[in-house]
């Protein structure tokens, strides 16, 4: 499946998901409204429990119903609504069309099987290769991913690989039958830094390879500046602030992008106290009224505890939600 270059590859309306607990109801996601395109990174970024994995989750097709319930919103890719489609056809498009790249991959990857088996599975399965030809194919995604051309790796079981080599060895798996779609869902955060580089490097090359889109989920921003074409900013299950990377680094509009941003690591303030938010990302079962940010912003007033407050447009597709765009405070951190 493939779109044009001004015709989105992933279309998400008005998505709401609750989950139906003893005792409650958890609003995981109250309407997030999402569009990305072939050939760019959109990155959703956002403190844990903003929303993020269960957004690709419900991409993917994996959220189990009960407890989680579509409330309403659809989810369109190649001209079908994936929220009306049965199982069977979701298992088609899911790891042909759409690729997955999890968090931790050693709790993904099957310890019963070898790298190179679970790599051959996806591609018989989707393609209804013999068994030699897959072989090979798994052969050519592990050298093109960095794990070189012996069958060593393609013997190994998930266990005998180091974090980075498991996280090459998915990614593999993900895009072995050249989805249209990459989901990367905080695809470097149980890795350090010199292998977070080569990760974000590997999926820059591989999505220009390929000409895929990606939905790269993650709760740091320097690492979405350094891979992301666009960014949603979600908290609390909505999204507060959309524009293109650099006017969200540049310009940003809401009171939770900028405590993000200040939140960064930077060298020229090496020795000085990071900015960190108060308090945390409320409880889904127990999101405040009107603005589910209030409790913590530093521009807070009482229509904010009251009213919830639109999302607006502010030029160049720039769009956020917040009574207070562009007012200062005092930042009382200095």
């Amino acid at each position: 499946m493939t779109a044009s270059a001004n015709t989105p590859l992933l279309t998400i309306n008005g998505l709401d998901i609750r989950f139906e607990q003893t005792g409650g109801v958890a609003h995981a996601l109250r309407g997030i409204d999402l569009s990305l395109v072939t050939g760019r990174t959109h990155a959703l970024v956002g403190e844990s429990g903003s929303g993020k994995t269960v957004t690709s989750m419900a991409v993917m097709g994996l959220l189990e119903t009960p407890p989680a319930r579509i409330h309403s919103g659809e989810i369109r890719f190649g001209g079908s609504d994936l929220l009306s489609i049965s199982d069977a056809e979701h298992r088609k498009i899911r790891g042909r069309q759409i690729g997955m790249i999890f968090q931790e991959p050693g709790k993904y990857l099957n310890p019963a099987f070898t790298i190179g088996e679970q790599i051959t599975e996806t591609l018989r399965v989707h393609f209804g290769m013999a068994r030699r030809s897959a072989t090979a194919k798994a052969l050519e995604f592990l050298a093109l991913v960095g794990l070189g051309k012996s069958q060593r790796v393609l013997k190994n079981y998930p266990h005998e690989l180091s974090g980075g080599m498991k996280q090459r060895a998915m990614i593999a798996m993900a895009i072995c039958c050249h989805p249209a779609l990459l989901i990367a869902d905080e695809p470097t955060t149980a890795l350090d830094v010199t292998l977070q580089l080569q990760i974000l490097r590997l999926i820059k090359e591989l999505k220009n390879r390929f000409d895929m889109g990606i939905l790269f989920i993650s709760h740091d921003l320097g690492v979405v500046y350094q891979i992301s074409d666009h960014v949603s900013v979600i908290y609390a299950g909505k999204i507060v602030e959309s524009a293109d990377r650099d006017r969200i680094f540049s310009q940003p509009l809401h009171p939770y992008t900028r405590l993000l941003l200040l939140s960064i690591p930077d060298a020229a303030k090496r020795g000085q106290r990071l900015r960190a938010i108060p308090g945390g990302v409320p409880d889904a079962e127990h999101i405040p009224s009107g603005c589910s940010f209030h409790p913590r912003c530093p521009l807070a007033e009482s229509r904010c505890s009251k009213e919830i407050p639109p999302t607006k447009a502010y030029g160049d597709g720039h769009l956020a939600a917040c009574f207070f765009i562009g007012k200062k405070w005092i930042d009382s951190s200095k």
